[in-house]
């Protein structure tokens, strides 16, 4: 069972079946894609299809379409990740916290972790100066920040979160 469709059972307002599954796993590859080709390659005819996608649209499990960019050739390939140490985990504080961290247009990725740290952060800039002024002027001032640990990534080997190949 492919990871789309996983994660759509876990959340379901309906039971999924394998048309779900492969529009899925269609507009994850291609979201442009028309209603047409989408019927074609899943094997139902338009209207279905569309009432299909309709329904995934209004329970929220398709939360909308948008173009993905290449940051290497938009100047934005320095990639840094950031460990965050709180100096306070309640509910009210880690609220504070990803209300003012959701501002910073640098942080691409922000997770609540469970380990040594409270929070991963991933920044992406373009380039060490760069880092260093979004570390100094945004993340330092962050609430209940106690630390910070970074990492620099050298090689990005796999950020998508599926591998388009297996979808052909």
């Amino acid at each position: 069972m492919n990871f789309f469709f996983r994660c759509f059972m876990s959340e379901r307002t309906s039971d999924p079946d394998r048309f779900d599954s492969k529009i899925l796993d269609i507009l994850a590859v291609d979201g442009r894609i028309s209603v047409t080709e989408l019927a074609r390659r899943i094997g139902l005819s338009k209207s279905p299809t569309q009432a299909r996608l309709r329904r995934l649209e209004e329970t929220g499990t398709i939360r909308g379409y948008r173009a993905l960019f290449d940051p290497i050739r938009l100047g934005r390939d320095h990639v840094a990740f950031v460990e965050v140490k709180l100096t306070d985990t309640r509910e009210s504080a880690l609220a504070e916290f990803n209300a003012a961290v959701l501002k910073i247009p640098e942080v691409e990725q922000c997770h609540l972790i469970a380990g040594a740290f409270d929070y991963l952060l991933k920044v992406r800039t373009d380039g060490m100066t760069g880092y260093r002024g979004v570390l100094a002027e945004r993340i330092s001032t962050l609430p209940y920040l106690a630390n910070t640990s970074t990492y620099v990534a050298m090689q990005a080997v796999k950020e998508e979160s599926i591998n388009t190949a297996d979808l052909v």
